[in-house]
């Protein structure tokens, strides 16, 4: 077993195409099969199955090439490790969001990261928390910006910043007349919140001490149009701090706070315990902390870097 063939492995995984996954890997087809073919006799298993089309992993392969992924990101990391002082702060990140941060962080986060760096480029994807622990477990991630705590053993949470939640209430609702809200007297039924699979849906429900069952539930994961369903159907909904500057000035009067204690979330960059490029992940940081409201952000990062 050598490093070429684990590449071959995850290659045919992602195109599901001999040739194609061999000019991705810059060799000739027959080369990229003859050596599949010397791993698969090698491990006594076949990893894909031939026969449909396109061709696929069997349930065995899925296991190997999701080991191969994280084994050829490990080799990455010790040419990283040498590489460290004089290229850390250089490279592509590929950075997973959730989609109730990533409106009201991404914009000026690819701006300040534009104009007040070099060598930095940027790939986001917006994903649901499961699919980026996952995603971030297998190394096709190297940091993520979530809500935690997640309770994951593999992985590094670095809090950035802490964001309070707000009441977004109709005018048609008795809720409407109050200056304050206690979240224990939210009435369920007129609740509209983000669909299954959503971190900040589990939140409401928790600080509301509601249980996962009504019906006004939004199927998707947008909270402008959560605020759009209030104000055309009447009820209410929670936002983040941060998505108030989205709101009009008639949209502003329909905020009302919580009462003490405020319910807040935690967001953090999450990364795996074995990832090694601390300016990279430091330059991350002092990006967020440009774009985060200064009372927001948490409080040894004002002070401190991120050291590993």
């Amino acid at each position: 077993m050598n490093i070429q063939q684990l590449e071959y492995i995850v290659s045919l995984d992602k195109y599901r195409h001999f040739v194609r996954a061999a000019e991705a890997c810059r060799v000739s087809q027959p080369t990229l099969s003859s050596l599949i073919n010397k791993l698969e006799e090698e491990l006594d298993f076949k990893i894909f199955d031939r026969t449909s089309h396109p061709v696929k992993p069997t349930a065995i392969g899925e296991q190997i090439i999701n080991q191969a992924k994280v084994a050829l990101y490990n080799i990455s990391q010790l040419k990283e490790i040498a590489l460290n002082e004089k290229y850390s702060a250089v490279g592509t990140i590929n950075i997973g969001v959730i989609p109730t941060v990533a409106p009201y962080v991404l914009p000026k986060l690819f701006s300040f990261i534009q104009e007040k760096t070099t060598g930095i480029e940027l790939r986001v994807s917006e994903m649901r928390t499961s699919v980026i622990v996952d995603k971030l477990k297998k190394a096709e991630l190297d940091m993520a910006i979530l809500a935690t705590p997640l309770e994951e053993d593999e992985l590094l949470e670095i809090p950035l910043y802490y964001e309070k939640f707000i009441a977004y209430v109709s005018p048609s609702e008795d809720l409407y007349a109050c200056t304050e809200i206690d979240s224990k007297s939210m009435p369920a039924d007129r609740l509209w919140v983000l669909q299954e699979g959503h971190c900040m849906r589990n939140q409401v429900f928790n600080f509301c001490h509601l249980q996962n069952a009504f019906s006004t539930v939004y199927e998707a994961g947008s909270i402008d149009t959560l605020v759009r369903i209030v104000d055309a159907n009447g009820g209410y909904t929670v936002i983040p701090e941060l998505h108030i500057p989205l709101l009009t000035d008639a949209q502003r009067e329909n905020l009302r706070p919580f009462v003490s204690p405020v319910p807040v979330r935690e967001i953090s960059l999450v990364i795996r315990n074995d990832y090694v490029r601390e300016r990279l992940i430091n330059e991350i940081v002092k990006a967020v902390k440009n774009v985060i409201p200064e009372d927001m952000i948490d409080a040894r990062l004002k002070k401190f870097a991120v050291k590993l």
